[in-house]
């Protein structure tokens, strides 16, 4: 769990910032799908960093389940934390909800998926 929020917590302040920039400049003038897909590769380049510094430093084993914890405890405190600030900053989580439902808003999901598999992807990619 420590892993995982720790894992959340950078990622989520690098997408933050991100995401700042892509609505600011990026969407208005490309439009939101292709904003989206050019932040993707950006932010899923920071997760990998980010996991593969946490698992080095916190030493989580070769194994499928921490890497699963760390991976999916990040994903649940990353959804929740989109869900309470859209809810409390733009009126309601039903617009969040209607969100992931749009071509931008898929894209986004499946980043936030893939996201949450990063720590297991590295057993096999990084960690033999």
């Amino acid at each position: 769990m420590r892993a995982g929020t720790l894992y959340f917590v950078i990622v989520f302040a690098a997408g933050f910032a991100l995401g700042t920039m892509r609505i600011l400049f990026i969407t208005p003038a490309f439009g939101a799908v292709p904003a989206v897909t050019l932040e993707m590769p950006l932010i899923l380049a920071v997760a990998w960093l980010t996991a593969r510094a946490i698992i080095s430093r916190l030493a989580i084993p070769q194994a499928a389940m921490p890497r699963l914890i760390m991976g999916g405890s990040a994903f649940a405190l990353l959804m929740t934390t989109e869900f309470a600030l859209s809810a409390s900053l733009f009126g309601g989580g039903g617009q969040y909800l209607a969100n992931l439902t749009t071509g931008a808003g898929l894209i986004g999901l499946a980043g936030q998926i893939v996201f949450a598999l990063v720590p297991l992807a590295q057993i096999w990619l990084c960690d033999r």
